[in-house]
Formats: C-alpha cells, sequence, structure tokens
C-alpha cells in the first residue's frame, strides 16, 4: 500500500510539471491505484468525493491523449466527445447535490435556515466559519435560496449553444465552490469540482485568460443580428431565473427591518411532483447533446486529408463515441435516483450494464450535504487517559475541535481521514463504529503509527513516553462563540458542554475490550516478517522516517509550491529563446538597412576587420535609432538616400 502511494504521488507530480507524463496510461495506472486502495480502505474512503475521484479519474482516462512516446498533444477530432462525458458529470453531481437536500425534508434545508448550523457542525471548520456564523439570520437565508438556484437551476444552462450562458454558468459555480474552500477543510472535493467546471469554457475563454484573444473583425448585418438576438434570449434567462427565485422562495425587502425576508413558497409534495416531470427530460437534453458532440466530431473526422489519417481518426472516432455512450447509458441508474419512478422506468439492459461495473465505480450517485447535522449543538468525542483512574487527561488531536481556545486549522486539500471519522463516531453508539475500539487498543499498546495519526509532534502527546493505562472518552456537544457585547473577540472559539460517557474506561486485559475486539474480529494475528534490507523495503522506511516528523498539509503543499515553481520556471525558459530570437533577427534587419557587413560575411572574408572599418556617424547612429527603419522591400534605398542629404 505504501508502495502504490509513492508510486502515485511521484506520477501525479511528473503529470503536474510534464507534458509527455498527462498521458492516458498514467492516469489509469493512477485509477487503478485509487481503486485498489479504495477497496480496502471501507469506512475510511467510503465518501462521494472519494467516488468522485474515481469516476473522474477513469474519464481522465478517456480524456487524456495518448502520446507517451511523443512530446507534444495534438487535437482529435473525438475530443469533444469524450470532454463532454465531464461535463455530464459535472451536472450530475451539482443537480442531484441540490434536489437531495429538499427530497431529504430536512426541517432546516426546508425552513432555509441551514446555515445557521452548518459552519460550526462540519467536520473541520476553518478560522472563516467561526466569522461566517456570526452573520445575521437573514443573510444566511438568503446563502440558502443562492445556493439552490446555483445548484438545481444553473446546471440546466450547462448543455446551452449560447457560451455566455455556459460562462455564466462557469463562474457561479466556481464562486460556489470558492467559499466552500474558505469557510470548510473539504480535502480535494471542491478543486475537482472546479477542474470538472472546466469543461463549460471553450478556447476562446481560455486565450483570453492567457491573454491570447484575437480581435474580432466586424461582421455582416445578419451576424449582427444575430447576436442581437442572442443577447436578448440572455437577458431573458437571467430574468427567469430572478423571478422563479423571488416567486418559489418569497424574497420580499423588509426596509422597516432592513433585511430581506425569504421562505419556500411550494410544498414538498409540489416539488416531487416538479421532480417527475423535469428527471425525464434532462435525460433527453443529455442525450441529444451527446448526438450533437458525436456527429460534430464525425464531420471533423471527415474533413482530414489522407486516406489513412482519415481512416484513422475515423476508426478512433468510432471507439471512443461508442464508449461515451456506454458511459452515458450506464450513468443513468446512478442519476435517476433521485427520483425512483424514473429509475424504475428505465430498460432493465441499463440496470443490468450497470450492474456489471459497479464494483469498478465508472460512475457513481451523489447528493452533497443531504441533511443537517449537529442542529441541538455539534457533538464531539473527547478521548481521555489516565495513570491511576484519578487524573484524567485529555489526548488532543491535530485538526478535530478539542481544545476550547485552539483555532480551527486549514487542511484542505488534505484529508484526515481519523479526525473526519471521530466526527461520523460521535453521530452514534461506538459500537456503530467498530475501528474505535481498535483505535483505544492501539493507543493502549502504544502504537506509534496511530499515535502520529493523533499528533506529528510527540512533544504535544502527553503519554509519547509511557502509554497511558487506563482510556476512556466522553460525549461533549460544541457551539462556537459569540461576539462579546461591546464588539470584542472573545478569548475561546469554542464552548462545550458534557452530554455522557462515549466509551468506559479499559484497559489492556479488561474483559470488555477483550470481547469487543473478538466480536468486531480486531483480535491481534500473527504476521509474516520479511526482511528489512532489501532495497525496496530500505527505500520505503527511509523515505517514511524522513517525512515522519512533518504533518501531511505541510508535505502535500510543499510539493504543489514545488510544482507550481517548476512549471513556472519552464514557462519562462521556453518564452526566452523566442524573445532572444526575435532581437537576434531585428539585429540582422538593422546591420542590412545600414549596409554594415554581418560577421563572417563577405567583408570579413576580404580583410576587412573592426579596426579597419569607417568611423560611425554619430547622427546617423542617433537617427536610427529614434526611426526605426520599415522591412518592407524598396524602402531601404530611400530612406538612406534622405539620411545622406541631411548629412
Amino acid at each position: 500500500m505504501e508502495l502504490m502511494c509513492l508510486v502515485g504521488t511521484v506520477l501525479s507530480f511528473g503529470a503536474m510539471v510534464m507534458e509527455p507524463l498527462r498521458d492516458s496510461l498514467v492516469f489509469l495506472l493512477l485509477w487503478i491505484f485509487y481503486l485498489s486502495l479504495y477497496q480496502v480502505g471501507q469506512v475510511f474512503l467510503y465518501f462521494q468525493w472519494d467516488s468522485l475521484l474515481l469516476e473522474t479519474g477513469f474519464l481522465t482516462f478517456l480524456v487524456a491523449p495518448f502520446h507517451l512516446l511523443k512530446w507534444r498533444s495534438i487535437s482529435r477530432p473525438h475530443d469533444g466527445v469524450t470532454f463532454w462525458l465531464v461535463r455530464w458529470l459535472l451536472f450530475r453531481l451539482m443537480f442531484a447535490s441540490g434536489v437531495v437536500k429538499l427530497t431529504s425534508r430536512c426541517p432546516t434545508w426546508w425552513g432555509l435556515t441551514a446555515l445557521t448550523y452548518h459552519y460550526e457542525t462540519q467536520c473541520i471548520p476553518t478560522p472563516t466559519a467561526w466569522f461566517a456564523h456570526q452573520l445575521p439570520v437573514w443573510f444566511q437565508k438568503i446563502s440558502v435560496v443562492i445556493t439552490y438556484i446555483v445548484e438545481i437551476g444553473v446546471p440546466f444552462l450547462f448543455f446551452s449553444p449560447i457560451r455566455h450562458l455556459r460562462l455564466f454558468a462557469f463562474y457561479t459555480q466556481v464562486l460556489l465552490q470558492v467559499l466552500i474552500i474558505i469557510t470548510g477543510n473539504y480535502n480535494f472535493f471542491n478543486l475537482l469540482t472546479i477542474a470538472l467546471c472546466i469543461s463549460l469554457l471553450d478556447d476562446e475563454h481560455v486565450n483570453f485568460w492567457l491573454r491570447r484573444s484575437k480581435k474580432k473583425s466586424s461582421g455582416s448585418w445578419n451576424r449582427t443580428l444575430l447576436s442581437f438576438l442572442t443577447v436578448l434570449l440572455e437577458l431573458a434567462v437571467y430574468a427567469l431565473l430572478i423571478y422563479w427565485s423571488v416567486h418559489y422562495f418569497g424574497l420580499n425587502i423588509n426596509w422597516e427591518k432592513q433585511l430581506i425576508e425569504s421562505k419556500p413558497s411550494f410544498t414538498y409534495h409540489e416539488f416531487i411532483q416538479w421532480l417527475k416531470i423535469v428527471t425525464l427530460p434532462t435525460v433527453w437534453i443529455g442525450a441529444a447533446s451527446l448526438a450533437w458532440e458525436i456527429l460534430f466530431s464525425m464531420y471533423r473526422s471527415a474533413c482530414i486529408r489522407g486516406i489513412l489519417q482519415k481512416f484513422w481518426a475515423t476508426l478512433q472516432w468510432a471507439v471512443f463515441s461508442t464508449a461515451a455512450v456506454g458511459m452515458f447509458t450506464i450513468s443513468l441508474v446512478p442519476y435517476t435516483y433521485i427520483e425512483f419512478e424514473t429509475n424504475g422506468n428505465l430498460w432493465p439492459a441499463v440496470h443490468n450494464m450497470h450492474n456489471a461495473v459497479d464494483k469498478y465505480q465508472l460512475v457513481n450517485s451523489y447528493g452533497l450535504f443531504r441533511r443537517m447535522t449537529g442542529v441541538g449543538g455539534r457533538p464531539e468525542v473527547v478521548v481521555e487517559a489516565s495513570y491511576d483512574q484519578k487524573s484524567w487527561t485529555e489526548i488532543e488531536f491535530m485538526y478535530k475541535p478539542g481544545n476550547l481556545s485552539n483555532m480551527s486549522p486549514v487542511v484542505a486539500p488534505h484529508q484526515p481521514r481519523l479526525d473526519w471519522q471521530m466526527w461520523f463516531a460521535a453521530l452514534d453508539h461506538h459500537t456503530q463504529s467498530p475501528w474505535f475500539t481498535s483505535f483505544i487498543y492501539r493507543l493502549l499498546q502504544g502504537k506509534k503509527e496511530v499515535i502520529n495519526l493523533v499528533q506529528v509532534d510527540e512533544s504535544r502527546y502527553p503519554f509519547h513516553a509511557k502509554p497511558p493505562v487506563y482510556i476512556r472518552a466522553q460525549l461533549f456537544k460544541y457551539w462556537f462563540t459569540e461576539v462579546n457585547e461591546n464588539g470584542e473577540l472573545p478569548q475561546h472559539w469554542w464552548r462545550r458542554q458534557h452530554v455522557k460517557e462515549f466509551y468506559p474506561t479499559v484497559t489492556l486485559g479488561d474483559p470488555h475490550l477483550e470481547t469487543l475486539l473478538s466480536q468486531f474480529g480486531l483480535k491481534d494475528k500473527g504476521f509474516l516478517l520479511r526482511s528489512t534490507d532489501a532495497p525496496l523495503p530500505f527505500t520505503l522506511t527511509f523515505l517514511r522516517d524522513c517525512l515522519q516528523p512533518y504533518a501531511a498539509p505541510s508535505v502535500l503543499f510543499s510539493l504543489f509550491i514545488a510544482g507550481v515553481v517548476i512549471c513556472l520556471l519552464k514557462a519562462l525558459k521556453d518564452r526566452t529563446p523566442v524573445n532572444a530570437a526575435g532581437k537576434q533577427k531585428g539585429t540582422r534587419t538593422r546591420r542590412a538597412d545600414s549596409g554594415e557587413p554581418r560577421p563572417g560575411s563577405l567583408g570579413e572574408k576580404n580583410g576587412q576587420t573592426k579596426k579597419e572599418e569607417k568611423p560611425v556617424n554619430v547622427a546617423e547612429s542617433l537617427e536610427l535609432k529614434a526611426k526605426p527603419v520599415p522591412e518592407a522591400a524598396g524602402d531601404g534605398p530611400r530612406i538612406r538616400k534622405k539620411k545622406a542629404d541631411k548629412n
């Protein structure tokens, strides 16, 4: 497992800084590595973003070029077909995430008060989440309404033929993800979603970012008329979004209280009925959009010159179009989970196809933040240890809330899996989280690998010298503190209240602990000892020892910053030869126009050295520097004649 993680890290970093490694085979290997880890990671990797990464990784295998033996990627006629699958994945992700908030019947989502609890109850808040929690309730409600618009209404614009509507959808989605990044540590999920949003862009807009946009020539009257009609259609779409938002969420400005009031003006059954009407048409919209991409790619393949080149392009188009249709077909099963009647009306063959490949995580269902937990207070498990059962010491984790005065850290895009599972364990009885018993058992044993998941810095772990004898866990409820009446910030970030005992006091050899270990199959088993003197185990041990003193976010950010620096240096290096060539070319032109012999020219061969050259006229030199010489043929002699007359 360590070797797979290490090879995957090296390949990913290499693909970031080297274009030849951005190859379909490399991404296929990365997908196989992550799928292998996913299969054995159990609850620690059973998150929706892990499924999203696997589905995106397989699509990357289809989208990326096969140029492992080449040094430059070239566009292919079928690129639009495979890239469309990324847009379809983005639509399924965002639309389902918005719909499930209402189909879950969660009272906070229906009451538009979800964000008044979200910031303090999420797994690992950021420091900004504390300030976001202090915002007024009416603003939090408006934020929920905007979330519904962005996740339910805007995704329909992903397939719009009008590019400005797609660009509008792109920026709204990216803005939502950036706000989530600022207020919560959701690892790589938000960055991955932003990467999927790139499928909404076109080359023209990317070139605009890179300052490579070309000036558009003035079009004919019919093109101007088409542009005018397009603008009117865009304005109509924006007006409809605003009207539906105001109408269905009862937006009203209360001038007396200086706030915006909002309340859903539709019922749960009305929403379910709307969902039944909309789900099947979205499938047909997706099918029509994919068909257009396939036909356009076929046309591009037919326009290629050369019989062999045309045959090869058509063959690739046929293969990847078939793959795209297959991916779209099996994705309909998890997509229609949002509306079971539509899911049941799918052809049995579609369900059979999906069941055949379900274990490979090629397509998945999504629905983030379905229900808001911790409405009555954030449940948090606090682990305590002791040597004598009289004085108990809290074991603080690196990332999850514990100490009331500790500020929440910024750890994204890293996900501390143990800290996340501690949040889920607090939501139910400890027997529903068998791994927690194993965690307590390893702390009693003093396992260094497990202790490093709690604290990398041994000085911050109170039992680093000697393992504790007794361990227990208490359940608390946490809340964010409020701003003081005088407007000053409080001394603590959190306040808490004890609820009950979460895990009883246990020690090594305790009958209760032994029973739980046997019940969950967590008893120590004999392991096959392998020699650590071989090159591979020795290298892995050496790297582990080198990286152990550093926290995972520090290692991740270091790799990312190093990759960015390498890419910037490569970009500067690629630009330097072009500028140098331009200067050299300009120098040769000026010498040709002024009649001076170039180095190595016929003048030097005839014995004219630098010392024998005539002194340069100062006025002529200044005039040459002040007035650039045209490079057009025939301009040089006339200009030199005028300059000679002036001299």
